[in-house]
């Protein structure tokens, strides 16, 4: 269920404080563990790294990404593959192999 729109987007006054601190042009990379912030103009252009439970994912911002969340920019699980022979089989045809 979405936010109330009379409340406005969640926004961490800290997470803001320190992007407003920022000179134009500045490369540094801010860390942020909170994943329910939503992405407001002012952090366009900025490179955020987002905590994903076990490392800082540096997530690059741009004018598309406004109105999200930043969690949804740093997936939390890693896909690797489904296994089994079929699976394994096809691989290597795509490979080349026999």
């Amino acid at each position: 269920m979405s936010r109330s729109s009379k409340k406005g987007p969640y926004i961490n006054p800290r997470i803001l404080k320190k992007v407003l601190d920022l000179k134009p042009g500045d490369k540094t990379v801010i860390k942020v563990w909170d994943r329910a912030c939503s992405v407001v103009p002012e952090m366009v252009g900025l490179t955020i790294a987002v905590h994903n439970g076990r490392t800082h994912v540096p997530v690059y911002l741009v004018e598309n990404m406004v109105g999200h969340r930043l969690g949804e920019f740093a997936p939390t699980r890693k896909f690797v593959a489904h296994g089994g022979k079929m699976a394994k089989a096809q691989s290597t045809q795509a490979k080349g192999g026999k």
